[in-house]
């Protein structure tokens, strides 16, 4: 039993995720599986941003996007603040921003033909 109670096997020297830590990586992917919540998500990795700003600069209905952020939110991938009359909205956390950063990095590799690394 690892530190929070959960039962895990070390596997290479790293415990196992629990049932409840892959759900959630899961329903994390999930979310990220949509063009426009992948970019609506790259753009909050660098700031914060309410919904006219983000749907202008993506080219999406602003009713889009609005959905599509509840649902980061309601994800816990995205947090909210007011500003004023305003809501604006940011990548959660520094999680929330390696995820982002390393998926495209990734992609980037992948599209651009460059070399594998660990």
């Amino acid at each position: 039993m690892n530190e929070r109670g959960n039962m895990a096997t070390a596997v290479g020297g790293r415990e196992e995720p629990s049932p409840a830590q892959v759900e959630t990586a899961v329903a994390t992917f999930r979310l990220l599986a949509d063009p426009t919540r992948l970019r609506l998500l790259w753009l909050l990795s660098a700031g914060e941003y309410d919904v006219t700003t983000l749907a202008a600069t993506i080219g999406a209905p602003r009713v889009s996007v609005s959905q599509h952020l509840a649902k980061l939110r309601l994800g816990g991938l995205v947090s909210t603040r007011r500003d004023g009359r305003r809501v604006v909205y940011r990548a959660r956390d520094s999680h929330v921003r390696s995820v982002i950063a390393e998926a495209l990095y990734h992609a980037d590799h992948a599209v651009g033909g460059l070399p594998e690394h660990d």
